[in-house]
């Protein structure tokens, strides 16, 4: 431990000392960390760490993002038509407390979510297949400690079973997120956590776990084991009494270095094996090509983004000047003509957006569904750049009034994102050329407003995404397209018949019938549009060239680099 001590304040004081050591892994993001509690982790950040020192009952096999393996789990059966999964718990397992892994820390686990569910973590979705709502019991009544406690328990034979009120093809899915990771009852309750009964169950429902003490002290399963972190540095090592395969990197650190140059210069010199870089146009020009690095590309993007246009902007936004279609302004219906939302789908530039910042490293999607995942139909239609037929349909539009009046539309864009403010520079200026009257004035705005300014619908229009929670289409579909979806207050587009379709693929572990019902969505989608699809990019990585252990056959989106696959020559 001292040895690790001792690297850890030469990489925070000096970054010009020689390689990084051959049993050491360094790694350099902007970012702090901002938890350690697999309870409330929602962000990469965090995962990427919690992912080396904790472990799930499943995972994904290889580059699939369609089959589950076990990892604390060895087998699993389904029954009670779909709503009963029992799982065999895998023996011997240690936390690094030395303590043995048992059902009854599983059982915890999966109740102190449950319990929790805080605004801060993604436990609203395991909490959906658990409880049949989202919210936790402050949130919704239904949600009593006896529906808790049946909902994850412990039979005679040792194995964990889960009691659904309803069918959900994803919940396996589910179970393979890093915040579904098992932590230790007795560690947890003793670091002052809930006890996991019903006697204090109450004073936890909703708390934050993010700062909580087993954050300060983690202890999982995994392969790594934490030593100490600060501000700037995270270090761990690797865990002796791991059940699996032990890792060959012995130490790993993991710095915070926000200057963009300071990374670089590291990671050229060899200081750091893994950076955050600047987007692909920075990179390509930067690293690419240098002696000693390794360059991966053509990886899957797992990000679906659009831009929004709101059918119910609220006026307390200040986005909709006159209020009227005279030219000065937009009602707040403006956007449920459809005719208007064709016009701005059809005045977007796809090939340009794909060119001017993905570099020509981009694929215009039929769905806002990444195309690697099931569900996914490439035969729906998509909208292409076309002047003329943008001109149309805004003629249509509201009788003829939008092209007779014009209108003033104000928009906002994420302030410090050249994507999000090119993409729509593209789009205004695509606009205003088909129409003198058309104005579309563009404002930077910081992200944090946005998001809450866009939740109580004030934003006429803006460009959002999403990255999948687990891997299954409904994350995505449900998302965007539900009325009822994450996503509904910042467009507020309903469609019974879109509606209808998603609910029924939510009923049904049918992967055929669930693909129909998808393409039966993309299809309505593209009628009525009511997102303007973003193209998605193509993803890269690289790394120092003498690290080994990783390929485009194993590269997997949904899960973070296991250090404990890597070698270092």
């Amino acid at each position: 431990m001292k040895k690790i001590a001792i690297l850890s304040t030469l990489l925070v004081t000096s970054m010009a000392f020689a390689v990084a050591p051959k049993d050491t892994l360094v790694i350099q993001r902007s970012a702090d960390i901002p938890t350690m509690d697999p309870g409330v982790v929602y962000d990469t950040a965090s995962s990427e760490v919690v992912d080396q020192m904790y472990e799930t009952l499943l995972t994904y096999s290889g580059s699939s993002l369609t089959k589950l393996e076990p990892l604390l789990a060895t087998k699993w059966a389904i029954s009670n038509g779909g709503k009963t999964y029992t799982f065999d718990l895998r023996k011997n397992v240690k936390f690094h407390s030395g303590a043995t892994m048992t059902c009854a820390d599983a059982e915890y686990t999966f109740e102190r979510n449950l319990v929790t569910n805080s605004a801060e973590s993604g436990n609203w979705f395991i909490a959906e297949s658990l409880t049949g709502v989202q919210g936790n019991a402050n949130d919704e009544k239904s949600v009593t400690w006896a529906v808790i406690d049946k909902a994850v328990e412990c039979n005679n034979n040792g194995q964990l079973v889960f009691n659904l009120p309803k069918v959900d093809p994803a919940f396996l899915a589910k179970l393979a997120y890093t915040g579904q990771a098992i932590v230790e009852k007795k560690y947890a309750a003793g670091l002052g956590e809930w006890s996991g009964t019903e006697k204090d169950w109450k004073t936890w429902v909703g708390k934050d776990l993010t700062g909580s003490n087993l954050s300060k002290k983690p202890n999982g399963t995994g392969p790594y084991k934490f030593v100490r972190a600060d501000a700037n540095t995270f270090l761990a090592t690797a865990f002796e009494g791991y059940w699996g395969k032990k890792p060959a990197i012995k130490n790993v650190i993991r710095q915070k270095v926000p200057e963009l140059a300071a990374r670089q210069q590291a990671f050229l010199r060899g200081d750091a094996d893994f950076i955050e870089g600047g987007g692909r146009s920075v990179d390509e020009a930067q690293i690419k090509g240098k002696p000693g690095v390794t360059w991966i590309d053509n990886l899957p993007n797992t990000v679906a983004s659009a831009i929004f246009m709101n059918e119910k902007i609220n006026p307390s936004g200040g986005l909709l000047g006159s209020g009227k279609l005279d030219g000065k302004g937009i009602p707040s219906n403006f956007f449920t003509d459809v005719n208007v939302r064709r016009g701005f789908s059809y005045a977007f530039n796809y090939q340009q957006f794909i060119q001017d910042v993905q570099k020509g490293k981009g694929k215009q999607r039929t769905m806002l569904l990444p195309d690697i995942f099931p569900g996914y139909d490439t035969k729906v239609k998509t909208y292409t750049y076309a002047p003329a037929k943008a001109t149309a349909a805004f003629k249509r539009a509201f009788g003829g009034e939008v092209w007779k009046n014009g209108f003033t539309l104000t928009a906002n864009y994420r302030a410090g994102s050249v994507p999000s403010q090119t993409a729509m520079e593209i789009l205004k200026r695509n606009v205003e050329a088909l129409n003198p009257k058309f104005k579309v004035n563009l404002q930077p705005k910081q992200w944090s407003e946005m998001l809450a300014a866009s939740k109580k619908g004030e934003e006429a229009m803006m460009l959002m995404g999403w990255a999948p929670d687990y891997a299954d289409p409904d994350n995505f579909m449900y998302t965007f397209y539900a009325s009822d979806g994450y996503y509904s207050p910042r467009a507020n587009w309903k469609d019974a018949s879109v509606d209808k379709w998603l609910k029924q693929a939510r009923s049904t572990v049918n992967t055929a019938q669930r693909n129909r019902l998808y393409s039966l969505v993309g299809n309505r989608a593209y009628e009525q549009a009511p997102f303007i699809l973003v193209p998605g990019g193509i993803d890269f990585m690289y790394f120092r060239s003498n690290i080994k252990g990783i390929s485009t056959q194993t590269y997997n989106p949904m899960i973070s680099t296991r250090w404990a696959d890597l070698s270092k020559n």
